[in-house]
């Protein structure tokens, strides 16, 4: 009866947990989707805001499914947002966010990352100062900006992650997954693998530091910090300091032609002297007065206030792409924010198969690119050749 009313409770907690999972927004780009992405256009007087188009790409597994959201401009801004169903709060629940981006254009420079918003959001006036709870996604500029952005933003200000995350670079399209979960702790995957993971509040500076150097210490007037001194025993050698950096050079000679009325007395140049020792220093040896590096004393923090809720925000209710791209080309597609991970793991198997697909479209798409070149190349080769023949011909007529 006992092993009955476990399996029982264990049935229902799971029924439960399908029930209460909640997709909070979901977006494979149909057709449809200008219908629910709202444009911005915040460099409009410059005229530096770029145009979305809505593509595969050069490559693809499916021409239609894969079609996703795409930068097509170089040197521009791109914003752009969408509204979800509803405002939600992740209190006391799992928060997923995950999505897909294609570097097709080997990009240099861009972003590929997403922001969520809250309610507070005025979509037509979207910018870059707008602001946000959770940015996440890759950021590359040549070989010294390569990460993967996890910032969580905390009364008015935005907070970095402290680890090094790399992203991939490459032309094919890859997931992306931040995990924030009500204990207070994170994971973020790439491609279905978990890269890392770790504590809000160890691996992000929100909060203050538990403890401080103490204010009062202070290090003693005596304290002795030099590892070594120099030995008094030891005496500096008779003639050390007769002997000259520099001496005539024993090669020269005077010049036949050297006129002294005209000319003055000659004199050898100087060379440096391989045996000066320079300025004499007595040895070194450990000092027995030595009592180490002194340590500020560490105390207690009083700013410091333990916070269980770092996780969560009570507004949600936008996601929006902001970025910058020197190189125009990246797609967006399949975002997907959710609290359930069973959601999330069945996005990641269709990507799996896309993966497969788009790199064999790939390899097709390289390969004909090779063929058409070689083809151009060889037309040209023979247009030169009619050319030089025709040259000839003109010539011989002459």
């Amino acid at each position: 009866m006992r092993a009955s009313t476990i399996i029982f409770a264990l049935l229902f907690s799971y029924v439960a947990l399908l029930v209460t999972a909640e997709d909070y927004f979901a977006e494979k780009f149909d057709k449809n989707w200008e219908s629910r992405w709202v444009k911005a256009y915040p460099k409009k007087a410059e005229n530096a805001d770029g145009e979305w188009g809505w593509s595969a790409g050069k490559f693809y597994n499916d021409a239609e499914k894969d079609k996703g959201l795409q930068t097509t401009q170089d040197a521009k801004f791109y914003t752009i947002s969408a509204e979800f169903p509803k405002e939600f709060s992740n209190r006391g629940k799992d928060l997923i966010i995950q999505y897909t981006v294609k570097f097709e254009q080997n990009i240099d420079c861009g972003g590929g990352y997403l922001k969520i918003y809250p309610a507070s959001l005025d979509q037509e006036n979207m910018n870059s100062e707008s602001e946000y709870n959770i940015m996440f996604g890759p950021d590359i500029c040549g070989s010294s900006t390569r990460r993967v952005h996890v910032i969580f933003s905390h009364n008015g200000k935005n907070h970095l992650i402290k680890k090094e995350i790399r992203p991939e670079t490459d032309e094919f399209t890859h997931i992306y997954r931040l995990v924030v979960k009500p204990d207070n702790t994170y994971e973020v995957y790439i491609d279905g693998d978990k890269k890392e993971s770790g504590s809000l509040e160890e691996d992000w500076d929100i909060l203050p530091p538990k403890q401080i150097k103490d204010p009062n210490a202070h290090k003693p007037s005596d304290w002795v910090d030099e590892k070594e001194i120099a030995d008094p025993e030891d005496k500096k050698p008779e003639g050390w300091d007769d002997i000259p950096a520099e001496i005539p050079d024993p090669e020269a000679s005077k010049p036949d032609d050297w006129d002294e009325d005209l000319d003055g007395e000659w004199e050898a140049p100087q060379i440096p002297n391989p045996e000066y020792k320079g300025a004499w220093k007595a040895k070194q040896i450990p000092n027995p007065a030595y009592k180490g590096e002194w340590v500020h004393p560490l105390v207690d923090n009083p700013d410091y206030h333990p916070n269980a809720n770092l996780y969560a925000y009570d507004s949600f209710k936008y996601v929006g792409i902001d970025i910058w791209q020197v190189k125009s080309g990246t797609i967006f597609d399949n975002i997907l924010i959710t609290d359930s991970e069973e959601k999330a793991d069945k996005w990641l198997a269709e990507w799996e198969v896309q993966k497969e697909g788009e790199k064999k479209a790939h390899d097709k798409h390289k390969e004909e690119e090779r063929k058409k070149a070689e083809a151009e190349k060889a037309s040209e080769a023979s247009e030169e050749a009619e050319e030089e023949t025709d040259t000839e011909n003109d010539k011989d007529e002459l």
